[in-house]
Order: structure tokens, then sequence, then C-alpha cells
């Protein structure tokens, strides 16, 4: 297959694109920048330049393939404080891409989110799948409706699927959520959960993720949810604890108060309980994680150099 990838050269992207290929896959990369390009090219892939304010090239691009994996979202302008534009473009893209690959039965995959479906119980597949007043409301809850948005696509005749992922896509080179936290701990001299820090966050290794999508454009049926998720739910207090034992400071509660100040924009996160499942996915798509879990790797040094 010729596939087209969005976000092909970043965290998740980089990790998809040797998957594809090693499978026998023809990729074609969206890149913004000369670098994203270079490091595609590098990697034996094509490029379409581009971005997501570009929805006439998307389209084009797909249509020019086989298939979509769409991971891109403009993190950059959502974490600068307007979401609202990072998700509007994320939905002029689906709608785009979709709408090129329409009476096809081509796949098209979107990557979306399992943070915040459910509080304090374990979301599955099927959760997240009915749109309401909370998941309109709500930044993650704009995604939501994207990724409904892309389900729907079934109805035309796109083989569409949804690959949720969870907050923390850990691994060697993760500039993420963990990198960020750790250091976050280095700076306060303190690795820290909020109150007991019981809730739990889920995970997975990068390498299990590139699997989950390649498995995913080959064969996922249409309308498939899918969850990249390994570890249900690691308790945040045993986050903080591994890390603050591989920096040499406390592990320390801190109060829901003082969330913001102590973990700065991650605040509003760290203290969800979101733990999933991934049941259905495995036995849909045979799928089994294979890479360290999230405290096996907290153990390694990469997010301590």
């Amino acid at each position: 297959m010729r596939i087209f990838v969005t976000g092909a050269s970043g965290w998740i992207g980089s990790a998809v694109v040797p998957e594809l290929l090693a499978a026998g896959h023809e990729v074609v990369g969206l890149a913004r920048t000369d670098q994203s390009a270079r490091r595609l090219e590098e990697a034996g892939a094509s490029v379409q330049r581009g971005d997501l304010d570009d929805p006439d090239g998307l389209a084009k691009a797909a249509a020019d393939t086989d298939g979509v994996i769409h991971l891109a979202f403009q993190h950059e302008v959502a974490f600068g404080g307007n979401f609202a534009a990072a998700a509007a473009a994320d939905r002029r893209a689906v709608e785009a891409m979709g709408a090129a690959l329409a009476d096809s039965d081509r796949p098209f995959v979107l990557a979306s989110g399992v943070l915040g479906l459910t509080a304090g119980r374990t979301a599955t597949e099927n959760d997240g799948l009915v749109p309401d007043d909370e998941i309109r409301a709500n930044p993650a809850g704009r995604r939501s409706a994207t990724a409904l948005l892309a389900l729907s696509l079934r109805g035309v005749g796109v083989r569409s699927s949804v690959l949720r992922l969870p907050p923390t896509v850990h691994g060697d080179g993760d500039n993420g959520f963990i990198a960020s936290l750790v250091g976050i701990a280095r700076t306060r001299g303190a690795a820290g959960y909020v109150g007991d820090g019981t809730n739990r966050w889920p995970a997975v290794h990068r390498s299990d993720a590139a699997r989950l999508a390649r498995l995913a454009v080959e064969s996922a049926p249409a309308g498939s949810v899918l969850h990249a998720v390994a570890d249900q739910g690691v308790p945040f207090r045993q986050i903080a604890e591994v890390m603050g034992r591989q920096l040499g400071v406390p592990a320390v509660s801190v109060a829901t108060a003082d969330a913001a100040q102590q973990f700065d924009f991650l605040g509003r996160f760290v203290a969800l309980d979101s733990p999933a499942s991934a049941d259905v996915t495995r036995e849909l798509l045979g799928w089994e994680p294979g890479g360290p879990s999230l405290l096996e790797d907290l153990e390694g040094d990469h997010y301590y150099r």
C-alpha cells in the first residue's frame, strides 16, 4: 500500500514510518519544514510538503494514496492557549481527507486520545461514542467530536478507524508529558503527585503504538475504535516515586489547589484518574504489546540525561 502519514516526523510518526516501510508499504509523509522533509527522506519515505492549514493539499495527497494515517495535531497552538483553533484545523483536515477517500473503501486512521473519556472507571473502546454536551464543552471533547466524525466516514465508503492513544506514549527520545514531568521534578527538587496519588494513567511504548497504527491501516474494520494501551492504569504516585528515586529527590504529595503551581501547564492533567483497557483491540487485531512498561522505561537512564 501507498500510505499518506500526517505527523510523520513527530514522536509517534517517526516510529510509524519505519514500521510501515519494514512491512513493505510505501510511505508519503507530510512535512512542514525542510528539517522534517530531510528526516523523512533519510528514513526512506517520500515527502508531501504542507501542513494542517492546507486542507486542499491534504485532500490531494490522500486521493493519490491507498490510505491515510492522520497523526498530526497542532500541539504548539493548543498548548499555547488556543485549543479551539487547533481542534478546528484538525476537523477541517479530517473533512478534507475523508471527502477525498469517499466511495473507495480505502482506510483512514485518525489518532485521538483516551484521557478523560471516563472518570474513575476503566474506559473501553465502546466509551465516548455518543456526543453529549460535556464532549462539546471541553477541549479534549472537541477532539472526541472529530473522532466521531472520522468514524462516520464509514457511511460514505471509507474504512475509517480511530486510534486512541494514552497521554503517555513513552520511550527513548520522548519529549512529551513524562519528559516534562521529569523536568519539573528536577527544577522543583521534588517529584510530585496529587493527593494520595492513586489516580491512574494509561500508557504504551512508542514501538507498540506504531505497530498498532500499521495493523489499523492494514486491516481494521470500518468504524473500529482501537486503544493503544499497554499499561491499563499506572498509579501516579508510583510514577513520581520512580522519578524521584532516579533524580535523587523526594516524591511528595501536592494538594489539588496547588497542582497548577507545582506542575505548570500539566496541572489540569496530573490528577485525572483515567484508566483504559485494550481488550477489544487485542482480540480484533491480534495486537500484543511487547515493549517495556512505563515504570520499566522510567527505570532506565534516557529520561534523566
